[in-house]
């Protein structure tokens, strides 16, 4: 279960962005397995000029996840994220907990 607060906070400020007519991804942690930095359902709303809210992580993917929603608002089509530490990918944006991270990715608003 996520924190309390963190997912609220996310959303609420996904609402004002676009309420302010900016456009916006959100990420969602949907799968994690063996160690992780944060829980299924843990969620980070970017907006198309990069600033974030929220965490998928803790900090060690986030990079990641922001620049992949960045090109989610510009192509409007959602994808699935997936790091673990047998994922080169993983080492690169720091992943080394040692679980599996599945984050979804769209377009909202």
């Amino acid at each position: 279960m996520a924190e309390s607060g963190l997912n609220d906070d996310a959303l609420e400020t996904a609402e004002a962005w676009i309420g302010e007519g900016r456009r916006v991804a959100l990420a969602t942690v949907t799968h994690t397995w063996g160690s992780s930095p944060r829980p299924v359902g843990s969620q980070l709303v970017v907006r198309e000029d990069g600033a974030f809210r929220g965490s998928v992580s803790g900090g060690c993917i986030e990079g990641a996840v922001i620049g992949e929603a960045r090109a989610a608002i510009g192509d409007g089509r959602a994808r699935t994220l997936e790091f673990s530490v047998s994922n080169e990918r993983a080492w690169e944006v720091g992943l080394t907990c040692g679980g599996t991270v599945r984050v979804f990715v769209s377009r909202v608003g």
